[in-house]
């Protein structure tokens, strides 16, 4: 292989794009191929939205995957039913046994990595998307995923 083949074959990675219609059905297949850990920054967390994924949390609880979810602060919500909803739902995760981190501020990021060899980044609130157009982009290797880990100081 000549040397410009090289560095494209290095520098070249398995990436996939998905709407709102085609996201969830492959990233539960993805949840449920899970061995490890699955890390979810979504700022928003809806009840609705949660009842679709607790049996999945569940399971990977279940099989000893860690679970981290990263989202807003309930406090920083200016809608008052949108901070009972999350302050409700983070309560929930967390007597699930799942790790959830609150941030401050403005938190708009929206992605997910799984075993730290999957990342999933784009528009769609993982947590709470209902009815928007929404892209994400589904990323295989673990050096894309630390490259993200350290963009981001995970």
């Amino acid at each position: 292989m000549n040397t410009s083949m090289a560095l494209f074959h290095r520098n070249s990675f398995n990436s996939k794009l998905y709407d709102q219609n085609s996201f969830y059905d492959s990233f539960i297949k993805d949840l449920k191929n899970c061995h490890k850990e699955v890390v979810i920054e979504s700022p928003y967390i809806t009840f609705s939205r949660m009842v679709y994924f607790y049996p999945i949390f569940k399971k990977l609880l279940a099989n000893k995957i860690r679970l981290h979810i990263v989202t807003r602060d309930p406090s920083n919500h200016d809608d008052a039913f949108m901070k009972h909803q999350a302050t409700n739902e983070i309560l929930q995760c967390v007597e699930l046994g799942i790790d959830v981190a609150l941030l401050k501020g403005y938190h708009h990021r929206k992605l997910a990595i799984i075993d730290n060899n999957i990342l999933w980044e784009g528009s769609l609130n993982i947590l709470s998307f209902s009815n928007s157009r929404e892209i994400m982009r589904r990323i295989e290797g673990e050096k894309y995923v630390r490259e993200m880990q350290k963009f981001l100081k995970l």
